[in-house]
């Protein structure tokens, strides 16, 4: 599939060879260019060999004098340079099904696409995977691949996911572990469906992977208000949340012997809900598994009052410099008491400032979703309207959308400032930037 060229970089190595938008990019070095994948791949090459099809019809062979690894400067319509693959599956537990009707179009697309996991870390199941996509990405090295599992158990997999071949399709975790590619995988899982003993199961399963599994997560699934016609599905408890736990840590103690590297990890949601401490940061290693809140908290932490401590000990912001200050800071309500035992320690170190923790209920999706990232604008408004907020509103960044401009529910940042009277500001989840928005104005 010839793919045609959208914009070519002024004074880069095409366009000192001629090359236009509108031209056809046919094949590097001989090698048919299906997609972003293909050309990345071939075009890093020194002195690549580029054949083409100008906008009028003609064959171009072009040779490129480049460096390797310089960029050869073309530019497509996609990012893809292609249509997004769309999922497969219809998973019990999928979380766009559980979406409210009205919502922008874009949420409603399940991708399933082994090149978004090399180019955005995004988890794939591998029934949208072919043979050929597969050697494909073992001839290219694409490493890590991060995989959905949610269960070993074959049978099991192809149910939960509403997809006969979802069993089927496991047979690719192997294939790569053989090829040395490294693995991440997800499990989602669901009480009574696929944790006790299923769990058991998977997690030894997966550790005969070997050394090209690089960890495993394990997320509590998340059941919004709207599962209509959707099979019944339950919440992990106290009691649920604290086998989890259990099974991850003797999984851990014997597939890692006298290492004491755990491999296996139970999402922090889990700890919260088990009423349990979250582990230090020390036992998270690599933190592999951040984007699944795996070690999240315990990271955040660890850096907050690593910071803190720092700053008060080298006296660069003692308490009597700190401006009188007064800010709130909104989160979801399974993360409140964490936010608010570092708020405060800051409040503790510097008595200048003020701050309001808010913890969201999110009427919007439901009462069992409680985690930050699915704070709605229209929630805060209706939880903090005519409250006194101080100078600024704080928001994790993690409840808007990736272009950081709007909510789930699409209220912009400014739109929010507008309803409550008060400066909006967005705070990436780490810890010198949260210090940083609590000490300092923006």
């Amino acid at each position: 599939m010839a793919v045609i060229i959208n914009n070519v970089i002024v004074g880069s190595p095409c366009h000192r060879k001629g090359i236009c938008p509108g031209d056809t990019l046919v094949s590097i070095d001989g090698e048919t260019i299906d997609d972003v994948l293909d050309y990345r791949y071939y075009a890093v090459n020194k002195n690549p060999v580029f054949e083409l099809i100008t906008k009028d019809g003609k064959k171009r062979v072009i040779k490129l004098r480049k460096k390797e690894d310089e960029d050869p400067g073309l530019e497509f319509e996609t990012y893809l340079m292609d249509k997004q693959h769309r999922c497969r599956n219809k998973c019990m537990f999928c979380f766009i099904d559980q979406l409210p009707s009205g919502l922008r179009e874009s949420l409603y697309f399940k991708d399933d696409d082994s090149r978004l996991s090399f180019l955005f870390g995004n988890y794939i199941t591998l029934t949208n995977l072919t043979d050929r996509e597969a050697e494909r990405i073992i001839k290219m090295r694409i490493s890590p691949v991060n995989v959905s599992v949610h269960t070993m158990n074959p049978g099991l997999r192809s149910k939960m996911m509403g997809n006969p071949e979802a069993g089927e399709s496991l047979k690719y975790l192997t294939l790569f572990a053989q090829a040395g590619i490294r693995l991440n995988s997800q499990l989602v899982l669901c009480p009574g469906i696929n944790d006790g003993d299923e769990l058991r199961n998977s997690l030894s399963e997966l550790g005969k992977l070997g050394t090209s599994l690089q960890s495993i997560a394990a997320v509590p699934v998340g059941l919004t208000g709207y599962r209509e016609n959707l099979p019944k599905l339950r919440p992990f408890d106290k009691q649920g949340a604290s086998a989890v736990i259990d099974i991850i840590d003797e999984f851990n103690q014997s597939y890692c012997g006298e290492c004491g590297e755990s491999i296996a990890f139970a999402a922090d949601e889990f700890y919260l809900l088990a009423e349990r401490p979250v582990p230090s940061a020390s036992t998270y290693g690599e933190f592999h598994q951040l984007e699944n809140g795996v070690g999240l908290w315990a990271l955040f932490r660890d850096e907050c009052c690593r910071l803190i401590n720092e700053k008060r000990e080298n006296a660069d912001l003692p308490n009597e410099t700190l401006s009188e200050r007064s800010v709130s800071i909104v989160t979801g309500e399974v993360a409140y008491p964490l936010i608010r035992e570092l708020v405060d320690e800051v409040v503790n170190k510097w008595h200048n400032l003020k701050v309001k923790t808010y913890p969201i209920k999110n009427h919007f999706f439901g009462g069992e979703i409680t985690v930050a990232g699915l704070i709605t604008g229209s929630d805060i408004v209706d939880q903090l309207k005519g409250l006194s907020l101080g100078e600024e509103l704080l928001i994790p960044a993690v409840a808007l959308r990736r272009e950081g401009d709007m909510f789930l529910d699409s209220m912009t940042l400014s739109e929010l400032s507008e309803k409550l009277g008060v400066k909006v500001r967005t705070v990436p989840v780490n810890a010198d930037d949260f210090l940083t928005a609590l000490l300092y104005e923006e």
